[in-house]
């Protein structure tokens, strides 16, 4: 019987593109290893089961249910069904934080929680198959019909049945208001970021990109977000050296210049805290041969 296909996250994939929006429709495949990303994923589980270890919990969904988390948190699908079907996205920053989504939702996701709900219907499967072929079509205006869709699908959820899990947090507190100009204002600080992430920017650069106090800038990221602007910046970094490590002859001091990392130094220890070991061992365990 032949060996179950793995996932090998590589340069080519959500790692490695950590500002696109990318739509799917496939067959998931067993994690190794916990990896990160810089988006929120959505999962729709389409037919079969399957199992997820979390930063600090575990979750099972099985066929019609849909989850949201936060991607930039270790993660990893470690069991599923032979006959497990999923679709769903990776958000980049910019398009959650477009989402008309309850306070509390919004702060539990990016603090770590994962939103789960049974509320869907035949519709769902249909509609994802549409977008991913509407993202993949190379049709801007599909592709832009497809985002919009699929915003509006998401922002569905507060009107119907869903739970978070865990139930409690263990972060700060709830998230304080959160009107429309505060996610506009969000909104231009992320594309700003995601445009100039790998070169030498400051919170000053961040918040005029927003037309914003730095102070206030970098209040209003972290009661929206759970991360200061420098953390957000380096987990940008962070994903895209993630990618650059896959390959086998990575040399570490490159890719921490490639990365927009100042120093070395500066990057193992960024590197060591997000995923538990240093860039040379995570590049040795993982790299493609």
């Amino acid at each position: 019987m032949p060996e179950r296909p793995f996932y090998q996250p590589g340069a080519s994939g959500v790692e490695g593109f950590p500002l696109v929006l990318e739509i799917f429709h496939n067959h998931p495949l067993v994690m190794l290893k916990p990896h990160w990303h810089a988006q929120v994923e959505v999962n729709f589980i389409v037919r079969g089961d399957v199992h997820y270890c979390m930063n600090d919990y575990e979750i099972a969904l099985s066929a019609g249910e849909m989850c949201l988390f936060w991607g930039g948190l270790p993660h990893r699908m470690d069991r599923l069904s032979d006959d497990a079907i999923y679709a769903g996205a990776h958000l980049p920053l910019v398009h959650f934080f477009r989402l008309h989504l309850p306070d509390d939702i919004r702060h539990r996701l990016m603090t770590g929680a994962t939103l789960v709900t049974g509320a869907t219907d035949l519709s769902d499967n249909h509609s994802f198959e549409r977008w991913n072929r509407y993202v993949r079509s190379g049709d801007p205006a599909k592709a832009e019909h497809a985002v919009k869709e699929l915003l509006l699908r998401l922002e569905r959820v507060r009107f119907e049945p869903y739970r978070l899990v865990p139930e409690s947090s263990k972060g700060a507190g709830a998230g304080g208001p959160f009107d429309q100009q505060s996610s506009r204002n969000v909104g231009r600080m992320c594309d700003f970021i995601a445009e100039n992430f790998l070169y030498d920017i400051e919170c000053v650069n961040i918040a005029a990109a927003a037309d914003i106090h730095p102070k206030y800038a970098m209040n209003l990221f972290k009661k929206s977000t759970g991360m200061t602007l420098n953390e957000y910046v380096s987990l940008l970094r962070l994903s895209y050296a993630q990618a650059l490590l896959m390959h086998q002859d990575a040399n570490v001091l490159r890719v921490a210049m490639d990365s927009g990392f100042g120093s070395l130094s500066a990057f193992n220890k960024s590197f060591r805290k997000l995923a538990g070991m240093s860039p040379s061992d995570f590049r040795k365990t993982t790299a493609v041969r």
